[in-house]
């Protein structure tokens, strides 16, 4: 491996990863010098100094830099974070919030405005619950840490009412004295975990909310894709296909152990019959790869994105990926 092409990789130590952390997945003709990062941790390091080679990536800052025609990343449909995002919608109970549709004409609080759970939970809101997102008074700020904000500039139309809250105030806060009407957010506030009276999530039973919404819509939301550095791609386009193959081989890993009765894998008892279930639910590639196999569930998105402001113009699929990778080698 004297020759092989020394890449820097960050990605968070997701089970469908570990593989090419470890080294078990191997990616042909190169030396992977991997680093275990937090989502958040990765994408900062990438969009705001380029840190990385390979890099996991928000699939809502990768489009809107995809957009204006200025990314360093090219993609590859390696989609290592999906999630259903009911369960990120936190409430005040003394509101007249009683069902989603109520959150029309809210003041509702967001970390960023363009983080990717945050397009989608906007975008189930409108074509489920009738909740526009021209009608939401939106109010951005760190979830449980003063000052954050968003982590690319963004330029959104002048009648989307969106708004940083004090610079010494947190949205966990401000829910639990009720200064914001709700929350949407990827990690649960620290008022809910603490049981904060009259602080509650929008829907209690999400796991029942989302299992109807993946039966009526087909839809398993992606949340992060994979990046490489686009300099890279341009000298070494060959890297794509070879990157692309090993997170296949990661997650072929990853999915075997999960399917094991005989010895667990995961330290939970019936890990093996949730995973027969949400095969029954969903089907055996339920965590699917790939950019075809995934059409309906990144335009959907990339609808989402453009109507929400964030892409000034609708990104095509074709254009977020690198070319080699829509369409592997069959025998």
């Amino acid at each position: 491996m004297a020759d092989a092409l020394e890449l820097s990789l960050a990605v968070c130590d997701y089970d469908r990863c570990r593989a090419v952390l470890d080294g078990r997945a191997r990616v042909d003709g190169c030396r992977i010098l991997p680093t275990a990062l937090e989502p958040e941790e990765a994408f900062h390091r990438a969009f705001k100094f380029q840190e990385f080679d390979v890099t996991e990536l928000s699939m809502s800052s990768f489009t809107m830099l995809t957009a204006r025609g200025d990314c360093p990343y090219v993609g590859i449909p390696a989609f290592v974070s999906r999630l259903f995002r009911h369960s990120g919608i936190y409430i005040r109970t003394d509101r007249g919030i009683e069902t989603a549709a109520d959150l029309k004409g809210k003041v509702i609080g967001l970390p960023e405005y363009q983080i990717t759970a945050t397009v989608w939970i906007r975008g189930i809101l409108e074509d489920e619950y009738g909740v526009d997102t021209r009608s939401v008074a939106w109010r951005q700020g760190g979830l449980e840490d003063p000052g954050r904000t968003e982590r690319s500039t963004i330029a959104l139309p002048g009648d989307i009412d969106l708004k940083p809250i004090p610079a010494e105030r947190t949205l966990s806060d401000m829910l639990a004295t009720g200064e914001i009407d709700a929350l949407i957010t990827a990690r649960a506030p620290s008022c809910f975990l603490k049981g904060t009276p009259g602080v509650a999530r929008m829907f209690p039973d999400y796991r029942a909310a989302e299992q109807d919404y993946y039966r009526r819509t087909g839809i398993f939301p992606i949340m992060h894709l994979i990046g490489i550095r686009r300099s890279i791609y341009e000298h070494h386009p060959w890297v794509a296909v070879n990157l692309y193959k090993a997170f296949l081989e990661a997650k072929r890993h990853a999915m075997y152990e999960l399917s094991q009765i005989g010895h667990l894998f995961v330290s939970l008892p019936w890990s093996v019959m949730e995973r027969d279930q949400t095969v029954e639910l969903m089907g055996e590639d339920f965590w699917s790869y790939g950019a075809e196999e995934n059409r309906k569930v990144l335009e959907t998105f990339l609808g989402y994105h453009h109507r929400q402001g964030l892409s000034e113009r609708r990104v095509t699929v074709e254009e977020m990926f690198a070319p080699s990778t829509l369409e592997l080698t069959k025998i």
